[in-house]
This record gives structure tokens, sequence and C-alpha cells, in this order.
């Protein structure tokens, strides 16, 4: 899937023979159709290509032969649409040119938010603002000739820096943009004697501009306010002192004092103390966790009661809300199938209004006789109000708003394919171990039959040593609570979905299924039994053996997670059916499954899950549940791999979609926000076509104007993206 590129190869700076791949930061952007630009300028220079513009992180990045072209000829063609730029990560300017520092930006989004009216666009604002009034003062003062001359002047210095962008934008291959629209708009209504009407929708543009970039930046904000999460500052621990230092510059290995109430400057391994910690800002949980030595625990995370001392195990850049935020950056780059048709009919959609336009100011004059100046003028504003900003922008809002969204919730999805994907899911997959289950299994029986009870557990104890497996792990920690010393092992190799063996005292040894167990005639009837009543009861059961000696059987019993039950519940209240897919005997995956309320597959092997799952896809639109490891090949194969882990690794980057809580219900919600973000971008699309319908109607029929043309063309706009930002606020755990 799209959504899967390796983000650790396209980060920062990448030498590739003799190009290399570079990152800038690109400000005053403020609708998709200003990032198509951008895209367009610069992929025309030699020696630029893979060019990806992203709106809300504000980000361009390309591969660069500087042989050819240089980073500065780059800038410089951005800088001419009116936008700033600087290299990723320094300093960066407003679109009026203006530098902004970047203290307090989250990494990788852009600058903090600027005053309105410190901005390039901001200026221009206040500047037409001031001649509009000017002008409309003297038309009171000295008469109407005068004020008609105070106007024009009012339109030709307003309109100067759209021209000047328009102009620019055309060289670069584009004559069809909103300023040359809007340019053609200004001086036509020169020509026929509309100065005053010309001057104010200069002025309603670049308030439109405006409004525009705020609406934006608020969409923008909620992933820097992940950033701001973490604190700015640590205390190291250093000869048993400690000393504020910056929290970017601690490095792996470091202890660190976290105080009641402070926040955790990294992701680290608590070393000392006992506390509770409210990991809401990172994960959502809203009930802090007890955290003892030993545990993991991440940076943003609020410690609420007692000192904590705590090694730091990844730098600044590494932490899980760094990767959060870096992975809802990179998420943008992987469109939605219907942001992608939007752009492809924006493209042919301008030049046909441009022709509509054409024919609507000269037919009538030429073909009935009409008046030309009437007809001009309503093909001018037609051109204002065909203007597809709002159309272009409404996926993507939509998009960035879930995104932020669910990040804050623990509900990681890589991009907008992922989240259409999602929100037309039919049939949801679990894996059960980890899964559906807590992943914590215990030992419950030992039923030797050829040795001891220690025995059995010594041996299955030195052919699991090592094993991360969670039966692996009850067995140890069976043995060791019983005091059980663990033989030396040597060759121990796992048998996927049959279990593991080893060479123990000079002899194999096996711990496995009882269905292997029995193909290697180990097992007779009345043991055969006794597996099965285990199993009837809902337990795990593996069988230890020696070649052609049983010593025993282990029970074990992993329990559904609290919320798994309510979790396909939720899903059948959806419309979704739900499927437990597990390695585990048919018995007990028999008894899990009729207690949660789903169906379920058992014995099967890792290329079985991946079958099923290729025979459900052909006919179902599946999301695939599991541990983001063992399950890699079955989450590849759905329409949408989800991962439950805390934070780790594997949970945030090798499937489509991570659940940080680890809890089952957030599958629903995770489904429930996908849809929420479908809907509003309908709604979207609806507002943008529907008002863009209306006007068109009404502007050819004389009914409105220039100013009304650009006010319905700019309130689309900034109506689509306030609509967005209504999933700011989307609680997806709510049930409908």
């Amino acid at each position: 899937m799209e959504t899967r590129a390796a983000d650790s190869e396209r980060k920062g700076e990448m030498t590739m023979s003799n190009e290399t791949s570079v990152e800038w930061t690109v400000t005053g952007m403020d609708c998709g159709s200003c990032a198509g630009k951008v895209r367009t300028a610069v992929e025309r220079l030699p020696g630029v290509s893979q060019v990806d513009v992203t709106l809300m992180s504000e980000r361009l990045r390309l591969i660069l032969d500087e042989g050819k072209t240089t980073r500065e000829r780059v800038e410089a063609a951005v800088r001419s649409l009116g936008y700033g730029v600087a290299p990723r990560g320094a300093a960066s300017e407003d679109g009026g040119g203006a530098t902004q520092a970047q203290g307090g930006a989250a990494p990788g989004f852009g600058t903090p938010s600027q005053s309105w009216y410190r901005t390039g666009k901001g200026r221009l604002v206040i500047g037409t603002g001031l001649l509009f009034l000017a002008a409309f003062a003297l038309s009171f003062l000295v008469g109407d000739e005068v004020a008609r001359w105070a106007f024009v002047a009012a339109t030709v210095i307003g309109v100067a820096p759209i021209a000047r962008r328009a102009i620019n934008a055309a060289r670069a291959g584009m004559p069809f943009t909103i300023e040359m629209l809007m340019t053609i708009a200004a001086i036509g209504a020169l020509f026929i004697d509309a100065a005053g009407e010309a001057a104010l929708v200069v002025f309603l543009f670049a308030v439109g501009e405006v409004l525009e970039s705020v609406a934006a930046n608020k969409a923008r904000d909620g992933i820097r306010g992940l950033a701001n999460l973490v604190p700015k500052t640590a205390l190291l621990e250093v000869d048993g002192g400690t000393h504020e230092v910056a929290a970017g510059s601690l490095r792996i290995g470091q202890t660190v004092l976290v105080r009641p109430g402070d926040r955790v400057p990294a992701d680290g391994e608590i070393a000392r103390g006992v506390s509770g910690v409210d990991e809401s800002p990172v994960t959502g949980e809203s009930v802090p966790k007890l955290k003892e030595p030993g545990d993991m625990i991440f940076a943003g995370s609020i410690n609420t009661e007692a000192a904590l001392h705590v090694t730091v195990t990844k730098a600044a850049e590494d932490n899980t809300i760094a990767r959060i935020i870096r992975l809802v950056e990179e998420a943008e780059s992987a469109r939605a199938p219907t942001e992608r048709f939007i752009d492809r009919f924006s493209r042919v959609y301008m030049p046909v209004i441009v022709g509509v336009a054409l024919l609507v100011a000269v037919l009538p004059p030429l073909a009935f006789g009409q008046e030309w100046d009437i007809w001009i003028y309503r093909a001018l504003a037609l051109l204002l109000i065909g203007c597809p900003c709002a159309l272009v922008i409404s996926v993507p809002a939509s998009i960035a708003s879930a995104l932020s969204s669910g990040a804050r919730r623990g509900l990681l999805m890589k991009g907008g394919a992922v989240i259409e994907a999602a929100a037309t899911t039919t049939h949801v997959a679990f894996d059960k171990t980890g899964t559906l289950t807590n992943g914590r299994p215990l030992v419950t029986d030992l039923i030797p039959v050829a040795g001891t009870e220690a025995e059995v557990l010594s041996v299955a104890a030195g052919v699991e040593t090592g094993s991360s497996h969670p039966l692996a792990e009850a067995i140890l920690t069976r043995a060791k609570a019983d005091g059980i010393a663990t033989p030396a092992a040597s060759d121990a190799r796992a048998l996927p979905g049959k279990g593991a063996e080893a060479v123990i005292d000079s002899e194999s040894a096996w711990v496995a299924s009882p269905r292997f167990a029995e193909s290697s005639g180990v097992l007779d009837d009345e043991v055969r039994s006794i597996a099965a009543r285990l199993e009837g009861e809902g337990k795990t059961v593996v069988a230890v053996f020696r070649p052609n000696r049983l010593l025993g059987l282990i029970a074990l019993r992993d329990e559904p997670r609290e919320d798994a039950a309510d979790a396909v519940r939720q899903l059948k209240a959806l419309g979704i059916k739900s499927v437990m897919l597990t390695g585990d005997n048919a018995r007990t995956a028999a008894a899990i499954a009729g207690r949660l309320g789903m169906e379920h597959r058992a014995e099967l092997m890792p290329e079985d899950k991946v079958a099923i799952i290729r025979e459900m896809v052909a006919n179902d639109r599946v999301l695939m549940v599991g541990d983001g490891i063992n399950d890699a090949p079955a989450l590849a194969t759905a329409h949408v791999g989800v991962a439950m882990g805390s934070g780790t690794d594997v949970a945030l980057e090798t499937a489509d979609a991570a659940i940080l809580r680890n809890r089952v219900s957030d599958v629903a919600a995770k489904i429930r926000l996908a849809r929420a973000a479908m809907s509003n971008i309908r709604q979207n699309v609806a507002i943008a076509l529907g008002l863009k319908a209306v006007f068109l109607v009404t502007t050819v029929l004389g009914m409105t104007g220039l100013w009304i043309a650009i006010m319905a063309d700019t309130g689309a706009t900034v109506l689509v993206t306030l609509n967005a930002l209504r999933l700011l606020g989307f609680n997806p755990e709510r049930e409908a």
C-alpha cells in the first residue's frame, strides 16, 4: 500500500549518486491550489524530481541534482509565487518574506501561528483597506470624478502584488490561477468603469486570503500542540546532583529526575521510583498507570505522585511524540483516492471556467446585440466565482483534521488512503493472543505423565529460554516462581504454528501443540481426552515431550481483554462482522470466541492467516488487527492493517494504522473517525460545488456582481476549512 513508504529513508538529506534529497519549509500555503502551484513551479526546473508538497505540514521535499539546479534557484522559484521558504528546521519566512523563528514549532510542522496583521497577507489587507476607505471618503468630499481616479489608484496599487504573483505563476506554466483570474477581473472592471467595485473586490480578495490563512493555521495548531507536550528542559542527574539542561540535548543512557507534576522530557525506562503516570497526552488514556522500575515511559506523560528517576532510551528526535508527528506529516503524502480525483478534476475545471467566461463575454453581444459592458462584467464575476480553491482544499483539510484528532487519542492512521479504506470496512479480523486477549497467559494446570511436575516445568523452561512468545514467558515465570532450575539448552528454534524445540542434556525436547505431539506419536487416548477437556475450558494446552515419550501437559489461559466483548458489540452496531484468527486449538478458540460473541478460525499457521485474509478481501473490505510483528504478513494482505501496541516502533511503523492504548474498543473508534472524516469530505465537496453552482447561475443572470462573487469564493473556502476543523473536536469513542 502506498502508505508503507519507509520514512526513515526520506528524512533530512540523503545522497544518491549525484542527487540529494532536500527539504524546505514553505509558509503562506493556505489551500490545495497553493501546494499545487509550488509543486508545478519546481517540477519544471532541470534536475528536480520526486517533488512532494504537503499543505498542512508546509513541507517541500524533492530530489535535486545540484549540478543542474541550485537550492537557491529552487527557493527563488517558490518565493516568486509569493510564499516564504527556508531549509527544513531553520528560520522560515511568511508569505510576504518576513522571517519567523522556529522556536516552539512541532518538528516538521512549520512555524508557530503568527498574528495575521504581521504577515504579508495581513499587511496587504490593511493597505488595500486603507486605500479603499480613502477613495470612498473622497467620493463624499470632492465628488465622483476625483473619487473614481482614487478608486483606480487603490485598485492598481492593491492588485499589483497579486498580478506579480499571477505573472510569475504563468511563467512557471500555470496561467489559470486565482491570482490571474483576480487580476483580469480587477483590471477588466476598470475598463468598464466599475472602479469602485474593482477596489472593493481587491480588498475582499485580500481579506479572504487572510481568513484562509487563519483557518489553515488552526488545523496545523492541533499537531503543533503535540510537540508542546514535551517540556523544553530536563533535570539531568550528574554526580549525585541535578542541573537543568535542554530536553533536546539529552542522550541515550543519561538519567533524569521527573518530579511530581512534571512532564517526562524523554522516552525512557524507570530506574528508580514508583508513581502513577498520566499518559493521556500521548495515548489518550485518561486513567493514570502505575509505573515501577523497568517500566517504559513516554515523553510528554505527566508524573502524578512521586519522584521518578528515568533512564533515557530514545533521542529527542526519535521519541514517541516526535514519531507520531512525523507519521502524521508523512501521512499527508499518502493522499486519498478522492483527493487525487479532485486534483485531476480541478486541472480541467479551471480552463473550462475561463472558456465559459469568455463565451459569456462575447456571445450575447455578438449574437444578440446585447451591451458589451454588461456581459463583460458578468464574465469577470464568473471568473471569480469559478475558482476551485474550496473544492481543492475540501479533502486535505478534513484528512489533516482527522489525523490530528486521531493522534491525540492514540488512533494513528497513515494518510487519507488509509482513512478512506477504513471508512468502508465491512469485516474486522483479529489475532487472538495479545490483541483480543491480554497477552499475559498464566499456567493453570501441570499434568505430569512420564515425570514429575518439576521435571515437566524444568524441561519446558529450558526449551523456552530466550523466547519472547507470551506462552513461553508464562512458563518461564511459573518456573521461576516455583524455584525450578532452568537447564542449559542448545540448538533452540521456533517451529512456526507448532511450538519450539531444543537440545537439553544431549537429547531433543519439544514444547508444542497437542496436534504436533500426536503427529510425533507420543499422545495416547487418555492424554488426548485430558487435553480436550482443558481446551474445552478455554485453556491453551502444550505438550512437553522427548523422543518417543511424553513428559506431561501444561495448560495456560490468557483472559480476554476487559473491553473485547464490548468492542465486538460496537463493531456489530456499526454493521461490521468480526472474526478471530488464531493458531490455538479449535476448542480453546471456540470457548474464547463464544464468550466474545464472534466467529473464529483456529489452528492456523501464519500462511493460513494470509490465505484467509486473501479470501476475505476478494469480496469484502477487511481491516486486520494484530501485534505488528507475528501478524505482519496478514496485516499487509488486508485492506487496512492495524497494529496494537503502546508506542513501539513496530506499532508506529509497520502497519497502515496503530492503536496506542491497547484497547480493542479503539478499533471501532478508529472506524467511526474514518467514517466521520469521509462524511465531512462529502459535506465539504457539497458546500464547494453547491455554492459554485448557485452563484454561477445568479452571476450569468446578472443577479450577483463582482464583490458578491469574490465573497462567495472566499466564503466557500473558509466554510469548508471551518467544517473540516469540526473533526478536531469529534469524539470517536462516543457511540451514535
